[in-house]
C-alpha cells in the first residue's frame, strides 16, 4: 500500500465553527491570504501553496483533510488497491478535488480525502508558508496507527513512548518527515494544523506578523525532537491552534521508524512543551 499513496501531499482541510465567515476573516488577514465565499455557507481562505476551508458547524472540528496524489493515474491505482483490500470509499465532500475524488473515514470518524487539485490560482506575492501537516489528539493511538500505517500505506516516522505504550506517533506520505500525527489524549479532538516555511528567517518574519497583527506567540519558538524543526504556534478565536514551521526532517520512504521518550524535551529541545497527556 505504501508504494501505491507515495507521495501524497496535504493539499487542504475544513474547519468548522459557529461564526465560519468570521474565523475566515481571521485567517485571511493573519495570512494574508484572499477569503472568498463558496457554495453551501463555506468561505476559501487561500494563499500560495495553502488552501483553507472553513465551514459551519461544530466549533473547533476539523470534519476532514485533504491529500493531493501526484497524478490521475496513482490516484486510479490507490483508489484500485483500497478496493481489493475492501476498504470502504465515500464520495468526496470538498469542493476542492474533482472527478475521481473520495474520502475514507478514520477510527475517530474524521474523513481523509484523496484527488487532484486544480492549478493554484492564489497571488505568488504571499508570503511563504506552504500548508503541510494535520495532527490530531486521540483516545484511540494504536487504531489512528494502524489504520493510518497499514489500511492508508503512510510510513511511520517516529513514535514517543510511556512504559512501551505509544503516547504519540508521526506518519509520512512523501519525504517530509509527517505529514500527520496523532496525539495521546483524554478525548479525541483536532490538535493543530502548520504552515512550512523555507527557513528560520521566515519564521522570524512570521513572528514579526503576528506581532504587527497583535496575535500573540502560544508557544516557541523552539525545535522539536520528532522532525526536528523550527516551530512556534499561535491560537485562533476558537482556541485551535496553528504552527509554523521551518526546516523539517527529509526522510527516504524506507526509513524505519526511530522512538522517543514521553517527557518534554522530545517536543520541545529547546525548553517547556504542550504535553497532550
Amino acid at each position: 500500500m505504501s508504494a501505491a499513496l507515495w507521495p501524497a501531499r496535504l493539499h487542504h482541510l475544513r474547519r468548522d465553527s459557529t461564526e465560519p465567515e468570521r474565523l475566515a476573516r481571521f485567517y485571511g488577514e493573519m495570512l494574508g491570504d484572499r477569503v472568498e465565499a463558496l457554495p453551501g455557507a463555506q468561505w476559501l481562505v487561500q494563499g500560495r501553496g495553502r488552501h483553507l476551508i472553513v465551514g459551519h458547524g461544530a466549533k473547533g472540528a476539523v470534519p476532514y483533510f485533504a491529500l493531493a496524489m501526484p497524478d490521475a493515474a496513482r490516484l486510479s491505482s490507490y483508489a484500485a488497491a483500497l478496493e481489493t483490500l475492501g476498504v470502504p470509499r465515500e464520495p468526496s465532500p470538498s469542493p476542492l478535488f474533482g472527478d475521481g475524488a473520495f474520502a475514507l473515514t478514520d477510527p475517530d470518524g474524521r474523513r481523509i480525502v484523496f484527488g487532484l487539485p486544480a492549478a493554484d490560482s492564489a497571488s505568488a506575492k504571499t508570503m511563504t508558508a506552504r500548508l503541510q501537516h494535520f495532527v490530531c489528539a486521540s483516545v484511540r493511538v494504536p487504531q489512528m496507527l494502524s489504520f493510518y500505517r497499514d489500511t492508508l500505506g503512510a510510513r511511520e516516522s517516529d513514535r514517543v513512548l510511556e512504559n512501551d505504550e505509544i503516547a504519540a506517533v508521526f506518519l509520512r506520505t512523501d519525504p517530509e518527515h509527517h505529514s500527520f500525527a496523532t496525539f495521546r489524549a483524554p478525548e479525541s479532538r483536532p490538535d493543530h494544523h502548520c504552515y512550512e516555511t523555507s527557513s528560520w528567517n521566515d519564521i522570524r518574519d512570521w513572528g514579526d506578523r503576528m506581532a504587527s497583527l497583535r496575535i500573540p506567540l502560544w508557544w516557541g519558538p523552539g525545535r522539536h525532537g520528532p522532525g526536528n524543526n523550527l516551530f512556534f504556534m499561535i491560537e485562533d478565536p476558537e482556541g485551535h491552534k496553528v504552527e509554523f514551521s521551518a526546516e523539517l526532517e527529509l526522510m527516504p520512504q524506507e526509513a524505519a521508524y526511530r522512538t522517543w521518550p514521553h517527557e518534554q524535551r522530545t517536543l520541545n529541545l529547546w525548553g517547556s512543551a504542550w504535553m497532550r497527556s
